[in-house]
């Protein structure tokens, strides 16, 4: 049976979703995005926007088209950018090369260009189909929540026994889960934008929260996330491990002993920050529940007990079941010998 032409789209389209994965950890503060060409049922080009300031993903699959992409079908996972910035605009570039279609994934939230460049495309006699898939805006959780409210997308990320203890009442810490649930939040931390802790887990556990795992390399070297430390009274060690990383230190100091997370969030967004990972202890994560400041929670349940005296998975008080804080679990696996659940705020 022959597939209909709504069949292709979505054939193609998720081809370029999967080339947009390429992206995922380099790309930011830009959103991941993925191109194909396809000329006569043949892909002539393909291409994703790998790092800020380099070609998007619509230019480089040109160039694996060598150039020759008139008569074309363009399947982009995001609308095409309809302004000059660091780059020409795409949307310019596809009507410059004499596409004669344009497939797109999801419309690109940002105020200059949502549909401002399927306007121009449309302006310009080039037939757009906009297919809305939810895959394709799930693709970038961090950019369209810093470009629609204005804060970055916030992980928490939880290592805990099954009675929910985090750390030993001594603040020991290492280690609660295995070594491959640790190798899995290298994952974690290679595609997020920034890491926010609090001075407490510095002091504690002297972390590096860096990048370490090679697979994450793109063009020989990892991209570094920032690392935050919410630090009040000004206690982070100049000799802490944080200050060798390659991506930068930033200590967050205020006015009473408590950080303001929600301006912090907003000043991180407007810095550019897609995706924040929180790894810090339950003062830090309690905070970040409580004032409602996160968005999906990464949690490790190792398989044993650490007792009523160990600190809890998060430090925040309510009196009621009425107000306890509510969570959904959106998927869980096996990682090696812990469980890896992850849940998203409700």
């Amino acid at each position: 049976m022959t597939p209909s032409s709504s069949e292709v789209d979505l054939m193609f389209m998720f081809t370029a979703i999967d080339l947009a994965e390429n992206g995922r950890n380099t790309a930011s503060p830009n959103p991941c995005v993925g191109c194909l060409y396809v000329r006569d049922g043949e892909v002539i080009g393909q291409g994703w926007h790998q790092w800020t300031g380099q070609g998007h993903a619509e230019v480089c699959a040109l160039e694996d088209a060598d150039r020759d992409v008139r008569g074309a079908t363009a399947y982009v996972s995001l609308e095409p950018c309809a302004f000059e910035g660091r780059t020409p605009a795409c949307a310019q570039l596809l009507i410059d090369h004499g596409v004669a279609r344009v497939v797109i994934g999801a419309i690109d939230p940002h105020p200059r260009v949502s549909g401002q460049g399927v306007a121009m495309l449309r302006s310009a006699g080039i037939d757009v189909t906009v297919l809305d898939l939810e895959a394709a805006a799930a693709l970038n959780p961090g950019y369209n929540a810093r470009v629609r409210r204005g804060t970055p997308w916030v992980r928490l990320k939880v290592a805990a026994s099954l009675d929910g203890r985090t750390a030993m009442a001594s603040g020991e810490s290492q280690w609660i889960t295995g070594e491959a649930a640790r190798a899995d939040v290298q994952a974690l931390r290679a595609r997020s934008c920034a890491i926010l802790t609090g001075v407490g887990t510095v002091l504690a556990d002297d972390p590096s929260l860096t990048v370490r795992d090679t697979r994450f390399a793109v063009d020989g070297r990892l991209r570094q996330p920032r690392i935050v430390v919410a630090d009040s009274h000004g206690r982070t060690p100049a000799t802490a491990k944080i200050y060798r990383s390659e991506g930068g230190v930033q200590i967050e100091r205020a006015e009473g002993g408590k950080v303001d997370l929600n301006a912090l969030l907003a000043r991180l967004a407007a810095d550019g920050v897609n995706e924040l990972l929180v790894e810090a202890g339950p003062t830090l994560i309690g905070a970040c529940i409580e004032a409602q400041c996160w968005d999906e929670m990464v949690l490790y349940l190792a398989p044993k007990f650490l007792g009523a005296s160990a600190r809890p998975l998060a430090d925040f008080d309510i009196v009621r079941m009425a107000d306890a804080f509510g969570a959904r679990i959106t998927a869980f696996e096996m990682v090696g010998d812990d469980l890896k659940v992850t849940l998203a705020r409700v």
